[in-house]
């Protein structure tokens, strides 16, 4: 990718009901951490709407949110960092996943919908969980959705022979995400008691080309990046063929999502 993306948190947040429900569900199989006034890192927080998720479990936890986009941690830093009520607080700070590396011990190091960005992360994973307070757990979700056709169109067109000039090498692949079962033999590698799933949602979505307004959210933000003012005609298309491909209904537009969770505890504290 020659131009990194520019995130806009406002664009991000339009579909924050469905993207904000997979973490929902994550956070729900992550077990208590071992102190009552837990250490939590945030990798890939965004704007930080989910971030606050964390301290309405954890009212008594440090919490940091760390992004690397200036545009997302103005938001964060606007609308959630401060104390929480129960004695806690969020703070954001600028970061690169692709090189983090924790400072200080972790009761929970979580990231939501951020690991398919960095290329090799489970390369990450041995760093992280040795981070971990005994006890701890690392969490996270990754989408699963790279073979679906808002990705896949988004692909075939960026190879076709209009564009593959200025797009080659732009977007994700697959292969930016593994199975289910590869994160869990990792983790497990690494001495964690491993819960690893997947879900598929059907978003029903609102509006007129809501799957191409998600997307601009998200995994379109790289051609937008490459492209800059040119990105009209590309869009244009990328319309056109997401219409056929996500026909709406009567009731809105059905989004199938597959999504991918793992939850991995660290041994050494009692449960």
């Amino acid at each position: 990718m020659s131009v990194s993306p520019a995130w806009d948190p406002q664009q991000y947040l339009r579909h924050a009901g469905h993207r904000a429900r997979a973490f929902v569900d994550l956070l729900a199989r992550v077990p208590d951490p071992p102190v009552e006034r837990p250490r939590i890192a945030d990798l890939g927080c965004g704007p930080g709407n989910v971030t606050r998720l964390l301290a309405d479990r954890w009212p008594g936890a440090h919490i940091t949110g760390y992004d690397n986009s200036p545009e997302m941690l103005d938001k964060a830093h606007a609308d959630h960092e401060g104390p929480t009520p129960g004695g806690g607080r969020i703070d954001f700070a600028p970061a690169d996943v692709r090189t983090w590396a924790p400072s200080e011990p972790y009761d929970l190091i979580i990231s939501n919908a951020t690991l398919q960005w960095v290329p090799g992360h489970v390369d990450r994973f041995g760093a992280w969980v040795d981070a971990l307070a005994a006890g701890g757990t690392f969490a996270f979700q990754v989408p699963g959705n790279f073979d679906s056709p808002s990705h896949r169109l988004m692909r075939e067109l960026a190879h076709s022979d209009r564009w593959k000039d200025r797009l080659d090498g732009t977007l994700r692949h697959g292969d930016a995400i593994h199975t289910p079962a590869a994160y869990l033999a990792a983790l497990a590698d690494l001495g964690c008691e491993v819960d690893a799933w997947e879900t598929t949602y059907i978003h029903l979505l609102q509006g007129e080309d809501p799957v191409l307004d998600w997307v601009k959210g998200t995994g379109l933000r790289p051609v937008l990046a490459e492209l800059g003012p040119d990105a009209d005609p590309f869009v244009a298309d990328y319309r056109a063929a997401l219409r056929e491909a996500y026909p709406p209904t009567t009731h809105g537009t059905p989004f199938p999502f597959r999504r991918i969770f793992v939850v991995a505890r660290k041994p050494g504290a009692n449960r």
